[in-house]
């Protein structure tokens, strides 16, 4: 008898689960949703529904068929900081950010203590603002924290400090880690590492966002006239029930024989700007830039139509031989990127002399040139 009420139990946490992890895509049918999946009437879904209005996790709008649910927020928290030179991310960290944060397993509590005291000692160093806030809404299933900074903004500063022609490239230095305005007392890695470890992260700074998603490679980039945060606005979220660490996101990005930071991934589509097609020698440039402080570099193509016999040949035949010691690893490259790297890296033979894949179809003209 104990055991049968133990599996009921065990299954009704199961459908409350489900609904709470998927009633922010579905919440006007998280019913039906969960009713197919554990193949059970609405009429017991929704009594698990109800449940959860009860217990604060949900919440609840219009009535029968038009009912929408939501997650509710369990908390809500914010608090503007004054930078001075008395701001520590660390003293804040202790008296203020992990009690809001509230008790979570030591895995949980490492992510968010190495993604704030990073994101607010940039803020604090970096944004030549005066006030920093800090909002954190934690739900049943994650907690998001927003670090909000009244400065230039992140791209602008780094545009300036490297003398890129366009802010959009800050970000593509940025994407690929070791990038700091301040070399003396930073390492540049602080960004990289927590966009890592969140389940979603971002940075907007006046009309540009830039984010990443966990468990993929490439970053993601918009550019929003409707959205100005006004300085740097970072956005962390979290799952409340991860089993990721920090150490496995470290490990990651270095080799096996290696302890540092030595591979990076390397958003080739992000060295477009508009309707460029990437073609030219000095492009290839902006992709290698930096990348000589890595050991690995995994080259990322996904979105990239073409590429040129020029951009091709700056990176895996010139940049390649004058740096034997750095591993460049193409991926997600269609069959035309393939063939073109394929002859960059034979030095430039015909592509119809390269056999299997690499070899272009008949009548096929070839891509790019000097």
């Amino acid at each position: 008898m104990i055991s049968v009420m133990m599996r009921v139990r065990a299954r009704g946490e199961d459908i409350r689960r489900f609904i709470l992890e998927h009633v922010e895509k579905h919440p006007g049918d998280v019913s039906k949703q969960a009713s197919g999946h554990f193949k059970i009437s609405r009429q017991a879904v929704n009594k698990h529904l109800q449940r959860l209005v009860s217990e604060k996790s949900l919440t609840e709008n219009g009535r029968t068929r038009q009912r929408i649910y939501k997650l509710a927020p369990l908390l809500e928290w914010k608090h503007i900081y004054d930078i001075s030179p008395q701001l520590e991310e660390h003293v804040v960290w202790e008296t203020d950010i992990s009690s809001v944060l509230g008790p979570q397993p030591e895995n949980i509590v490492d992510i968010w203590h190495y993604g704030f005291t990073k994101m607010m000692n940039n803020a604090r160093d970096h944004s030549d603002g005066t006030k920093i806030q800090v909002r954190i809404i934690k739900t049943a299933v994650s907690t998001q924290m927003n670090i909000v900074d009244n400065g230039v903004g992140i791209f602008k500063k780094i545009q300036q400090a490297l003398n890129l022609p366009d802010e959009r490239y800050a970000i593509f230095e940025l994407s690929k880690g070791k990038l700091t305005t301040d070399p003396e007392r930073h390492t540049g890695e602080g960004i990289f590492f927590t966009s890592r470890m969140f389940d979603t992260f971002g940075i907007g700074s006046g009309q540009i966002y830039f984010g990443h998603t966990f468990g993929k490679d490439e970053d993601w980039v918009f550019d929003d006239a409707d959205f100005d945060s006004g300085g740097t606005i970072v956005r962390m979220e979290l799952s409340n029930h991860t089993c990721r660490t920090v150490t496995k996101v470290f490990d990651q990005y270095t080799s096996k024989d290696e302890f540092g930071f030595n591979k990076t991934v390397v958003p080739v589509q992000l060295a477009q700007y508009g309707n460029d097609k990437l073609i030219s020698r000095s492009q290839a440039k902006r992709v290698l830039s930096r990348v000589e402080l890595f050991k690995i570099a995994l080259l990322d193509f996904d979105g990239v139509p073409t590429i040129g016999q020029a951009f091709a040949d700056e990176i895996f035949r010139v940049f390649a031989k004058e740096h034997p010691q750095i591993e460049l690893i193409p991926k997600n490259a269609n069959s035309e990127v393939k063939r073109m790297i394929a002859r960059a890296k034979a030095g430039g033979v015909p592509l119809n002399s390269l056999a299997g894949d690499y070899a272009p179809k008949k009548d096929e003209p070839e891509i790019g040139g000097e």
